[in-house]
């Protein structure tokens, strides 16, 4: 039985465990596949700026080398902290403006006692 190349290939299941979800790593081989493009792209501009493919691959397809480089976990996907909800952000800026407020209140009328004296 002759074995085809698809997108199947490395096997879909053994990339889940690398990431927490589908959609994990669904981004994950997009942007590393755009990543890869955009290094092919630039090739003969000598410009270098982009991060070549990881591993030697028989595909000519940018997403089935990404999936390779992430079956061989040359690819690796990293947590980003948790960005504050805006209103958490709002809150900070308010009380340190409020204390802003306090301090410069408090120094003319230091200055303003000083000039009297």
């Amino acid at each position: 039985m002759r074995r085809y190349d698809t997108l199947m290939n490395p096997d879909i299941e053994g990339l889940l465990d690398t990431t927490e979800s589908k959609f994990g790593l669904v981004v994950l081989g997009a942007r590393r596949a755009r990543q890869i493009t955009s290094y092919f792209g630039q090739l003969g501009e000598g410009l270098g700026a982009s991060v070549p493919p990881q591993i030697t691959s028989t595909s000519r397809k940018p997403l089935s080398i990404a999936f390779e480089e992430v079956s061989v976990e040359k690819i690796v996907p990293i947590e980003l902290p948790d960005e504050p909800e805006i209103e958490e952000v709002v809150d900070i800026e308010a009380e340190v403006l409020a204390e802003v407020l306090v301090d410069e209140e408090s120094g003319e009328t230091s200055t303003e006692d000083d000039e009297s004296a």
